[in-house]
């Protein structure tokens, strides 16, 4: 992978997003950590430039089209065009479909599918000028299986599968590929919470149902957007690739 691209990733103060950030700054990509977590983010952007990573950390609330406007712009402005985007912020929660509210529906679609929306649209222009990019939407499992008590969740996910897949085809021929990874379970502060709350299985458990049987790791994540923002993976777009230990094959 070269090096020196700029890579901005949305939640990327904790689970899978921090992974992502690590990776790439590893890799010496100039990275943009975008996160509503204040002290995560203060956090793992110091624990990042302390190895000599080159980061620029954010508050940003993806849902909040200004908000991402303005963090672009002091993107460009400190690490220059924005070359990969890796569209990771979300929220899931665990809510019976028949006690899903009009508010609850909507900050879920707002986050969940309108949030890439914000992210990727406004970025694009750079590869567009570049002739070059990498879109990586991070999806969900459960939009391709369906997921008991997450309907809504699930239908902002497939939205976001959807999104990918015409992102893939329209912009194939500027020289910018667009895919998306649906993460099973992954260990991840996220899923710690959902067990706390008793809405989420432990993953010990859901281990059992899972043909390599463990819980995935934010690790797992990160190498895979790795190599879909390489360019050996130049051919490869509009695909869905499944980092889940098999737990959906499909």
């Amino acid at each position: 992978m070269v090096a020196n691209r700029v890579v901005v990733v949305t939640g990327g103060a904790s689970g899978i997003g921090l992974g992502v950030c690590q990776l790439f700054a590893r890799k010496g990509h100039p990275v943009a950590m975008l996160d509503i977590q204040d002290e995560a983010l203060e956090r793992e952007s110091t624990a990042l430039r302390s190895e000599g990573a080159r980061i620029l950390a954010r508050r940003v609330d993806v849902s909040d089209r200004d908000d991402v406007e303005a963090a672009y712009a002091a993107i460009r402005a400190e690490l220059g065009p924005i070359a990969i985007v890796v569209a990771n912020a979300g929220i899931s929660e665990g809510i019976r479909f028949l006690d899903v509210t009009l508010p609850v529906w909507q900050r879920m679609i707002d986050i969940n599918l309108s949030g890439v929306f914000h992210t990727v649209q406004a970025a694009l222009p750079d590869m567009v000028a570049a002739k070059w990019g990498r879109v990586i939407t991070i999806s969900s499992q459960a939009a391709q299986s369906g997921a008991a008590d997450r309907a809504h969740y699930a239908a902002a996910k497939g939205g976001v599968i959807g999104l990918t897949r015409s992102l893939a085809r329209e912009f194939a021929a500027e020289g910018i590929t667009v895919n998306t990874i649906p993460p099973s379970v992954v260990a991840t502060p996220m899923a710690d919470q959902g067990i706390a709350a008793g809405t989420f299985p432990p993953l010990e458990v859901i281990a059992q149902h899972i043909p390599i049987p463990r819980a995935g790791t934010p690790e797992d994540i990160a190498a895979a957007c790795a190599y879909l923002a390489s360019d050996g993976a130049s051919y490869v777009t509009g695909q869905v690739l499944g980092v889940n230990g098999g737990m959906f094959i499909g």
